[in-house]
């Protein structure tokens, strides 16, 4: 109780979507709990009721004292990362200040994870009776997948090179003998999936050469056609171009697992070049023959039969022109700039059997800045009934974002089911975007992730066991710059990010940012070089003045730093994959057991802190805290409820969940539209009178509406910021070119990147 000014404030007045309630506001150790009775009937006595507020789902909250002599009340406004918005109105000023300094220290003065909600949790039966932590087993599931330590005819073997996370024991002699433990990827799991042909000790070289040693390992194989969807970090290239012969070695192997001898690593067919790759509505290295979108299913119901009439027991092999991808998420001119600092992206001149494409995925910066313009929008709804402003959402580009995403989804899911080819996937660390990418790719692939079983086991596997860092990007512990008192700040808004506008925001200074990044980092030694890019593997920029105080810092940094909010480093990732799974759902109603309010309460119980499953960044994390011991997992809740999760379009028969049977869907071209449920808004407010949005975010684009912002292999390089870049057709220059280059890929026509948000989007990369 020490953090509680006050427990308890009676005539209190709950404000609302523009209603008023009066009641009583109770503050508990882990909840804000208002309660009130609605008018009653002479004939019927109606019970309290209560509305219940988890302090870690609080994002902003705002105290406003009564102005002198105006005889108005004092309110303390609160907006909930569920897109929950309150006003509380006190009649006694000095209760609500006690209310909100209590609010703040139960939200963000904690101090540990532990102290969250999770760690005192008891449930009640029957979610008592669950026990959500051994749904997920990685070995069950990669031989579900056709993976097994014994089972190598697919090409592949489990290596338990990260067991315990690390790869043995190591001595230093210098200055006096030590016995350490030598990490090997302490972000990713335990359990690797990687060729038959691929020795550990060349795992171990392999992995030097990644960013945080997040090596290329499978994460899905397709049942018909052996092909693969593997993930990664951004290679270590930096300006002087590295290579990795075994990384070179490594990908090469995964690219010739669907070949009938797994052992032999002779390389697929030479890339097409951008030009020649030509598609119909996002598949990308199609031939011209193939099918419009909408017969999909035809063509992979013609693809089963086939296979179910031939011996099952022996490999297949599809595609005798196989055109493997390399999937960099982020834009071309950022994964350039991040050469700088040693990072970067693959040279294709060292992988021939691939073509590399950038999809122009914007890192979380842009994607937290987006999602506070939708908040602005509609920050006024505990005040005021009316609909948000449709112009204003639009400005913020969320739907532009979450078209790329399932644009980028669909180029992946083509290119394995229909296509017969290998795609590996990253963009800087490998936790973010290409999480996004490679699970959504799968939901479009695999109809047993379309299940509620299913869907949870992809979770598991290609967000928390590959290490997405929920921690940093959901910020559970919160901070006090989101917290403030109206009308009592003095001087400057220190929270307000600078603009991004103006003459000093282009390329150009985007640029001056990188060099001097690059000179810190090449002053830093090894071990403090990571200051300079955060979490999501993007630039930070490199404050000159500082260097000295850093020089007279001593020791390795603030032993808590794990347990405090770093404002920037929050993004809304995994909320952004919920809306595309929404919009995939909303497009195929029949194919999902699950239904939308699903997506929601996960949501919700990402930032309830109620559970322990998404309280840390990794898999190693969890188990050094016992997690799993000490807490109760997110499943619990819905697997305990499954009758209030099911989706009663759901039609088991079309999804055929027969193993070598899947049946694919694919997102439409240019169909997005607001989650209005979890805005808490009708439809018509949020998306109008129309059905679906077919959203244009940018303008007049150069490249009408792709999501590709480059196309790169061993011979040519076309895109904005593409070394070496050979143009079409001679005369073509500058954005010309990447038109003329990309569009043949025929992508979805409906959103876009404009030549001036290049700029913009730079910039940001450099933070």
């Amino acid at each position: 109780m020490e953090r509680t000014r006050i427990a308890k404030v009676d005539d209190v007045r709950l404000v609302r979507r523009g209603e008023q309630v009066e009641g009583t506001l109770h503050l508990t150790p882990h909840h804000l709990i208002f309660s009130h009775t609605p008018p009653t009937t002479e004939e019927a006595h109606t019970r309290p009721r209560e509305l219940w507020i988890t302090y870690p789902i609080i994002h902003t909250c705002a105290l406003r004292p009564a102005p002198p002599a105006s005889h108005l009340p004092s309110s303390i406004r609160i907006r909930c990362r569920d897109f929950t918005f309150v006003c509380f109105c006190f009649e006694d000023e000095k209760k609500a200040r006690d209310v909100y300094d209590s609010i703040k220290a139960w939200t963000c003065k904690l101090g540990r994870i532990e102290k969250l909600y999770a760690f005192s949790y008891q449930p009640q039966r029957p979610e008592k009776e669950v026990n959500g932590w051994n749904l997920y087993d990685a070995r069950r599931e990669w031989r579900r997948l056709g993976v097994g330590e014994k089972s190598t005819e697919k090409g592949w073997r489990i290596s338990n090179i990260n067991t315990d996370y690390a790869v043995g024991q190591q001595y230093s002699e210098k200055p006096d003998p030590i016995l350490t433990i030598v990490q090997f990827s302490s972000t990713y799991p335990a359990l690797l999936p990687v060729p038959t042909s691929i020795s550990d000790n060349t795992l171990n070289y392999a992995g030097r050469y990644r960013s945080r040693v997040r090596l290329p390992v499978l994460t899905y194989l397709h049942p018909v056609n052996n092909c693969s969807i593997t993930r990664c970090a951004q290679p270590l290239v930096g300006v002087r171009g590295n290579r990795s012969i075994q990384d070179e070695k490594l990908l090469l192997a995964i690219f010739s697992t669907s070949h009938s001898d797994s052992n032999t690593s002779e390389p697929p067919s030479r890339p097409r070049s951008p030009q020649s790759l030509r598609s119909s509505e996002g598949d990308v290295g199609s031939q011209g023959s193939d099918p419009p979108l909408t017969d999909a299913e035809t063509l992979e119901d013609e693809m089963i039969s086939q296979t179910a009439s031939d011996d099952r027991d022996e490999p297949k092999v599809y595609g005798a022109q196989q055109h493997n991808l390399i999937v960099d998420a982020r834009p071309t001119v950022n994964a350039l700039a991040m050469q700088a600092v040693g990072l970067g992206s693959e040279n294709m001149d060292n992988y021939r059997f691939a073509t590399k494409i950038y999809l122009g995925i914007d890192n979380i910066h842009v994607m937290r800045e987006s999602l506070n313009k939708v908040i602005d929008t509609l920050k006024e709804s505990d005040v005021t009934p009316l609909a948000p402003n449709r112009e204003a959402l639009a400005k913020s580009h969320w739907l532009k974002h979450i078209g790329g995403l399932l644009d980028g989804a669909g180029i992946i899911a083509r290119q394995v089911a229909l296509q017969h080819s290998h795609v590996l996937i990253h963009c800087s660390d490998g936790w973010d975007r290409t999480s996004q990418l490679s699970a959504l790719g799968q939901l479009c692939l695999d109809p047993y992730y379309r299940t509620l079983e299913g869907f949870i086991v992809l979770v598991e596997k290609d967000w928390l066991s590959f290490g997405h860092q929920f921690n940093h990007r959901s910020g559970f512990l919160s901070s006090e710059k989101w917290f403030h008192i109206e009308n009592e700040r003095v001087g400057g808004d220190g929270n307000k990010q600078p603009s991004l506008g103006g003459q000093n925001s282009g390329a150009g200074q985007a640029l001056e940012n990188a060099l001097l990044s690059a000179k810190g980092f090449f002053n830093k030694d090894n071990k403090s070089r990571d200051s300079i890019v955060d979490s999501d593997g993007e630039l930070q920029p490199y404050d000159m003045s500082s260097t000295s105080k850093r020089s007279a810092a001593t020791g390795k940094g603030n032993a808590s730093d794990k347990n405090t909010t770093k404002v920037k480093e929050t993004s809304p990732v995994f909320h952004q994959f919920l809306d595309a799974t929404y919009q995939l759902l909303y497009r195929h109603p029949t194919r999902f057991e699950f239904n939308e309010r699903f997506l929601r309460r996960l949501l919700y119980h990402l930032y309830s802190c109620q559970y322990g499953t998404f309280l840390y960044n990794n898999e190693k994390e969890r188990v050094d805290a016992h997690v799993s011991e000490k807490t109760r997992s997110v499943w619990d809740y819905f697997l305990s409820r499954k009758e209030q999760f099911t989706n009663e379009k759901y039609d088991a028969t079309i999804n055929d969940n027969v193993r070598g049977q899947e049946r694919l869907i694919l997102p439409g071209p240019g169909e997005v539209r607001w989650w209005h449920e979890l805005f808490g808004r009708t439809n018509a407010e949020m998306n109008g009178p129309t059905r679906i949005t077919r959203y244009r975010a940018r303008g007049n684009s150069p490249v009408d509406g792709t999501v590709l912002t480059g196309v790169e292999t061993a011979d040519i390089a076309v895109g904005a910021g593409a070394p070496g870049t050979e143009l079409p057709n001679g005369d073509a220059h500058g954005f010309s070119a990447l038109a003329a280059g990309l569009g043949g890929l025929g992508m979805s026509k409906s959103r876009g990147n404009e030549p001036s948000s290049l700029k913009r989007e730079m910039e940001v990369e450099m933070q």
